[in-house]
Formats: C-alpha cells, sequence, structure tokens
C-alpha cells in the first residue's frame, strides 16, 4: 500500500533538524541533475524511521519514498509523504518462541519487499535497518541501487544483527558510536547527541508513560499504575500502552498516537516513563522532560535481545536520564528526576546530513535512465 500526498519540508518541531534550501540541497557538479535521485529510506518502526526523518534535508528536494512498518508514526507520516508498508520481520522473533512466526513474516517481507524494488527502481537505498529493511536493502542491491547502511543509534558496543547481516550489501556504513568502529573499521563516524541550552517548555503535573510504537509493555505499565494506586505519584498520569497493551482502570490510558499527539504529550508532560527505545528517549528529552526509562528484557520476553539495557545505561552514564527496572527502583528514580533540573538534549545528525549529501552531490549515486 502506498500513499501518495505533497513532500512539503519536515518542520523543525516534527523531525528535529532543519532544512537546507532545495537549491543548496540540489547542487552538484558531479552528479546529472536532468533526472531527480530516486532514493528509498528504509526503516522499520519507532526510532528507526525517527532517525530517517531527522536526515530529512539528505533526501527532501529528491525524488524519495519511505518503506516501513504499518504504525501509528508511519501512518502519520503517510499524510504528507510517499510509504510503502512491509511486514513486520525480526530474527528476534525465533527467540521469543515464535519460529514458524517469523519464518511466515520473513517470506512475506521477502515477496512485498522486492515488489515494491522493483516497481519503484530506487537509485539510492538509506537504511536504519532493522530486519523489515533487510529485504529491502537486498533486493535493491541485486537491482544495482547504492546502498547506504546507518547503525541505529540504539547500538553503542555491538552491531545489531540488522546490520551483520545487511554488510555484504552495503557500498558505505555508518556508525554512531566510536566503539563500533573495531567492527566496522571502513565505516564513516558520527556521535549525533547533543545538549541543548534552550529553556524548558512550560510543563503541566503530569507524567506520561509511553510504550513506544511497536510493542506493548505490559510491566512498566502495571508498575507505574500500582505506584500511581498507593499514591506514590501525585501527577494526573496518562498511559500509550500500545495495542492490546494492559490498560488499568481508573488511568487515563490510549493504545497509540499519532506523532504530532506524541510531541503533545510531551510537550505537556512534567515525567516520562518510556522503554528504552532511543526514539522515545531522544523525542522526550528534546522536549525537556524528567525522563525514567524501563528497559525492555529478553529474558522476561520483552524484546528480542538486550540491547535496550546498553542504551539505557550510556544514556544514564550522561547524566540525561533514570533508569529503573522495579517498583522500588521505580520509585527512587521519581524521586531523583524530581530534585534534579532536566537536561534538554538531541539527536543533531548535521554531521551525517553533510556525508550523505557530498555522496549525493559528488557523482556517486547517479540517476538510471529508465526504472522499467
Amino acid at each position: 500500500m502506498m500513499t501518495e500526498a505533497s513532500k512539503p519540508e519536515l518542520e523543525r518541531e516534527r523531525a528535529g533538524t532543519s532544512t537546507a534550501p532545495p537549491d543548496a540541497r540540489n547542487k552538484g557538479a558531479g552528479r546529472d541533475s536532468a533526472r531527480p535521485l530516486r532514493i528509498c529510506l528504509a526503516g522499520s518502526g519507532g526510532g528507526h524511521l525517527r532517525q530517517l526523518l531527522d536526515l530529512a534535508p539528505a533526501w527532501t528536494g529528491h525524488d524519495y519514498f519511505f518503506v516501513t512498518e504499518d504504525t501509528a508514526l508511519a501512518r502519520s507520516l503517510a499524510q504528507q509523504h510517499p510509504v510503502h508498508y512491509v511486514p513486520h520481520f525480526a530474527l528476534g522473533q525465533a527467540k521469543l518462541g515464535a519460529p514458524l512466526q517469523m519464518v511466515k513474516s520473513g517470506w512475506l517481507n521477502f515477496i512485498e519487499s522486492g515488489r515494491i524494488v522493483r516497481r519503484e527502481r530506487p537509485d539510492l537505498v538509506i537504511s536504519t535497518g532493522a530486519g523489515s529493511a533487510l529485504f529491502t536493502v537486498a533486493w535493491a542491491r541485486l537491482l544495482r541501487a547504492k546502498i547506504v547502511i546507518v547503525e541505529s543509534f540504539a547500538r553503542f558496543t555491538h552491531l545489531s544483527a540488522f546490520s551483520r547481516l545487511a554488510a555484504p550489501f552495503a557500498h558505505k556504513k555508518v556508525v554512531q558510536s566510536a566503539a563500533l568502529s573495531s567492527f566496522w573499521p571502513d565505516a564513516a563516524v558520527f556521535d549525533p547527541l547533543k545538549i541543548l541550552s534552550t529553556p524548558r517548555p512550560e510543563k503541566r503535573r503530569l507524567l506520561f508513560a509511553t510504550v513506544g510504537a511497536t510493542l506493548p509493555f505490559d510491566r512498566m505499565i502495571a508498575t507505574v499504575a500500582g505506584l500511581k494506586a498507593q499514591g506514590e505519584i501525585p501527577e494526573d498520569v496518562l498511559m500509550q500502552v500500545g495495542i492490546g497493551g494492559l490498560a488499568p482502570e481508573g488511568i487515563d490510558t490510549v493504545e497509540t498516537l499519532t506523532f504530532e499527539q506524541m510531541l503533545a504529550s510531551l510537550e505537556d508532560a512534567d515525567v516520562v516513563v518510556c522503554h528504552g527505545g532511543t526514539g522515545s528517549l531522544i523525542t522526550a528529552l528534546r522536549a525537556g522532560c524528567r525522563v525514567i526509562a524501563m528497559p525492555r528484557l529478553y529474558s522476561r520476553g520483552e524484546h528480542y535481545d538486550d540491547h535496550q539495557e546498553d542504551i539505557t545505561r550510556a544514556f544514564s552514564d550522561r547524566g540525561l536520564i533514570a533508569v529503573a527496572n522495579s517498583p522500588t527502583e521505580l520509585l527512587a528514580a521519581l524521586k531523583t528526576v524530581r530534585e534534579q533540573t532536566p537536561v534538554i538534549a538531541t539527536s543533531d545528525p548535521a554531521e551525517l546530513i553533510d556525508y550523505l549529501n557530498s555522496l549525493i552531490e559528488s557523482g556517486w549515486v547517479q540517476p538510471k535512465a529508465s526504472r522499467g
């Protein structure tokens, strides 16, 4: 399925970036500018898709389209941009006891990804992962597109399974942690995390608990609800619980939010309790919230691996968030963040954007004469 609409530049408030003028983006003596460059932006839901949005100055002004999963964020995106949906697929489905589901969803993703790539014929694929984007990358390489793999900002110490599998298809590789250079010595390195000095927005007495765009997280929701019932959370509470997620009685809950609704909730919230996904963490920090993260754990069947523990540890070590894994730890974290001055931070991909623009403008990738 694809939704076509106009392609206005993303505003800074929506994507967290500024955009260069169209004439600046389209300059480049090395590239045949007579034909538009066809760019595929491939990423699964949540933070992977949000990072592609942050890279907007590298792809606005070109003939682009997204390939992603059918999530609330993607549906919101499809209102203004061309979007193709592919089935959710991850190797971790087998780890969580659903190998047949993994094979089925992988096959369906393989077929749909091939159909999209054969029809759209991209010249360049920029992918932030994860599993749902793997076959899009493979098909595009088969049809002679240039491939740029951007390892997720969620990976600080070890490469993701997606990056290990996609590496043979990649012409260029990017990591966002210097530690990953030991795995990919030929990769470009850009650390996008930046502390901001902007004033904190006016906040309501609100705690916003959000599980992110992909999976429910009942343990986190039950922990927050339990403390609220005990009178330990005096703030009003709003919960985004995921499709089919736990919905505690007496608390304002919603399964999904559009990206705009999510931003509005974060703008209001003084305290945010969220899972350990980089998209949720960065968006909350950018909104000036006091942030507590509860990482999803593989041992509890909450995620495909324990990379969220690595993410939350890295953010905590930089003094940006508190981390909690139990009701007792959450109660202590709430006390801590209420007493601290909130840190406002964001991911600033300006250097990565410059790198992508330099690849495009140098003539490294050229438009195909025909897309068949």
